[in-house]
């Protein structure tokens, strides 16, 4: 007998808006408290601590539009945050402070979260939706000096990008995108020399989100369809189509794969959580808590695994905290 799904081992409430982001910063050794960061559609940033379940502090810098990414920057006093007023922030949270240090004009009005790799110490590739309609922008931080704009082929028709994945092998390889698109295909950029080393159509809408196990060579992606594509990337740099899985219920928001790289979750449309074997996308559990369409899934770092966690945020206005499969 399988055993049932569990209940969430807390709930977060008090956000007053739906929940779009979610990201934790639990990596410092003890007396730091571990933090959840949430992004909501009030345009408000919410700093949970996670041993009261209580807000430590609740950050305004997007004048009220939707906040739709949330990051640390090598620690948890700095933070970036995207929003869609088309501004993304940078924040300095030391000594209790709460100012927005810098920002970037995005001029994008569309739903993709920027993303960000660690290059040196200090240093940052960011990559982001363009003003035009296809282009995605890669800059450096904090410095904002702009790396190079990718623009698909003419006539390529991808539609906009609508997300995002920098990843390098190791600290010596060349840094590359994941990028999914309108026209549902996964496009694999070289950042340095701004030019696509592969393409794969996924899915037959656009792709709503993706995550790539750089250690593997493989990604998954999900779109308002039924079907999760899983795909991996040869030594020729190609993508290529590894297997799919049906879903009961059309709609994937969000996949992330957890740092250990054993199992993954996805926010589902139909309200619903769901824990697969990254392995071989073996279903595990469906969570099931939220009322309205869970928008994001988050894995803590802890650096203990007994202490880690997953979170989902919901249409719902609820952050549901859960602890599942943390022994493996």
């Amino acid at each position: 007998m399988a055993l049932p799904p569990p209940d969430p081992q807390f709930v977060l409430r008090g956000t007053s808006a739906a929940v779009h982001t979610l990201h934790f910063s639990c990596g410092g050794p003890e007396p730091d408290i571990p933090l959840l960061f949430s992004g909501s559609e009030n345009g408000l940033i919410h700093v949970w601590n996670l041993k009261t379940h209580r807000v430590d502090t609740a950050l305004d810098g997007h004048g009220r539009k939707s906040v739709c990414c949330v990051e640390t920057m090598g620690g948890k006093d700095r933070l970036l945050s995207q929003g869609r007023d088309q501004r993304i922030c940078l924040w300095d949270l030391a000594e209790g402070r709460t100012s927005v240090t810098d920002s970037v004009f995005t001029e994008h009005v569309g739903f993709c979260r920027c993303s960000l790799l660690k290059v040196a110490q200090g240093r940052w590739l960011m990559a982001m939706a363009a003003r035009s309609l296809e282009e995605v922008q890669i800059l450096e931080l904090p410095s904002k000096t702009s790396v190079c704009t990718l623009k698909p082929e003419v006539g390529a028709k991808l539609g906009m990008p609508m997300c995002l994945k920098l990843w390098q092998l190791n600290c010596d390889s060349q840094p590359v995108l994941l990028a999914g698109y309108e026209d549902g295909s996964v496009v694999l950029w070289n950042v340095s020399m701004g030019k696509v080393l592969s393409q794969l159509i996924c899915h037959q809408e656009p792709v709503m989100s993706l995550d790539f196990d750089a250690e593997k060579a493989k990604g998954i992606s999900g779109s308002s369809e039924k079907v999760l594509s899983i795909w991996s990337l040869n030594e020729q740099q190609n993508l290529q189509v590894y297997k799919t899985h049906e879903l009961v219920n059309a709609g994937i928001s969000d996949i992330t794969i957890r740092p250990d790289k054993k199992i993954l979750a996805t926010a589902g449309w139909d309200h619903r959580i769901r824990i697969f074997g990254w392995k071989k996308l073996k279903p595990l559990a469906v969570l099931d808590y939220h009322t309205a369409s869970v928008h994001c899934v988050s894995f803590s770092d802890h650096s203990n695994p007994r202490e880690r966690l997953l979170a989902a945020g919901s249409k719902d206005q609820r952050i549901s905290v859960w602890s599942i499969y943390a022994q493996t």
